[in-house]
């Protein structure tokens, strides 16, 4: 059965493909074997890359759910990441871009507290933090982030691929960045530490841009 599932490593996650002729059944007994066993690939807060037709609908969506229980994250269609940021020199004048309309919006998570290094908040949907994202500290949604306070921790939006969301915060120092595939580190030159940023996908590219509050 080891050989029911193959797994190649990326800068951005994991990729799996699948021995000929296994069946969805021996598939998933085989990935919940490495989860539960501990096995040194699937590690909190990776992402897990597979072809989208490779089995029904419903049953990516059990395999989704499944790697989520474990901390971990879905994806279909690897992209190489990006790793260059750009700084954009001039504030916009709103505060942010409405995401494009969902037939099933979800609800915003709010939290009122500073994550701390060493805590993770995970959800699906998009969420706002009212308070610091330290050092250490892991912001994983499914939308986009909204810190209203400083981020010096990582942070993923759009983590199952919404290339459509975007990260703000009142300071903007991440010690890694990420939106859908795309990842980027924060840029060496600050132009204004006083104004809020926003980080989202332009061309391709992470582009950090002021803006204001």
């Amino acid at each position: 059965m080891r050989d029911i599932v193959k797994i190649r490593g990326l800068k951005s996650g994991l990729q799996l493909s699948f021995a000929n002729g296994a069946s969805f059944e021996d598939v998933q007994a085989n990935l919940l074997d490495k989860l539960e066993t501990g096995s040194n690939f699937f590690i909190r807060g990776t992402t897990v890359y597979m072809q989208k037709d490779h089995f029904s609908e419903e049953q990516n969506e059990a395999l989704r759910r499944m790697f989520h229980r474990h901390g971990m994250l879905f994806s279909y269609d690897y992209k190489q990441p990006v790793f260059a940021p750009v700084r954009a020199t001039q504030p916009q004048q709103e505060i942010i871009e409405q995401p494009q309309v969902e037939t099933k919006p979800s609800p915003m998570l709010v939290i009122n507290k500073t994550i701390r290094g060493g805590q993770e908040v995970r959800t699906e949907s998009s969420v706002m933090i009212c308070g610091n994202v330290n050092p250490g500290a892991q912001v994983i949604s499914g939308g986009s982030v909204d810190i209203r306070g400083t981020c010096r921790g990582m942070v993923h939006a759009g983590a199952f691929g919404d290339e459509t969301a975007f990260i703000v915060a009142d300071k903007l120092m991440p010690t890694q960045i990420r939106i859908a595939n795309v990842i980027a580190r924060s840029p060496d030159d600050v132009k204004d530490p006083n104004k809020a940023e926003r980080a989202s996908i332009k061309n391709g590219y992470i582009v950090f841009e002021p803006i204001m509050r």
